[in-house]
């Protein structure tokens, strides 16, 4: 199981990272941005609902694909490690409210989400005859 967790997790940071790229270097001393605090926002929430989506479409099946795509790639795409690191930069500059806000809004949609990729995917597996 770990060579596909790893294989996966590699596929999940590259995706990742293409996706990061247009905003490296663009603001900051450390090159960080609006930009890639809001890209990276939308990276984790919309993670957070395809996670929602294999879990609830596997049920319980299929541990290998699960670990696959949930752990590695879904895993190495999302990165709230990396959301943490940005959101530092406007808790620096003082901007504590702003921070607080956008780390409120961000969990608050990566929740919805995956609830409605948990319920879309239990959908999808009820369809199937999944068990």
């Amino acid at each position: 199981m770990l060579p596909l967790v790893v294989g996966g997790g590699v596929i999940g940071v590259a995706v990742r990272e293409a996706l990061l790229l247009p905003f490296a270097g663009q603001a900051g001393d450390g090159g960080l941005s609006l930009g890639a605090l809001l890209a990276t926002i939308g990276i984790n929430t919309v993670g957070a609902g395809v996670l929602g989506l294999v879990v609830g479409g596997l049920a319980g099946g299929r541990p290998l694909l699960r670990a696959f795509l949930g752990t590695g790639v879904i895993g190495g795409f999302t990165t709230y490690s990396g959301f943490a690191v940005l959101l530092a930069e406007p808790l620096r500059e003082g901007l504590g409210l702003a921070a607080a806000a956008l780390a409120a809004g961000a969990l608050i949609a990566a929740a919805a989400c995956a609830t409605l990729g948990l319920r879309a995917g239990a959908d999808i597996a009820r369809r199937r005859g999944a068990p």
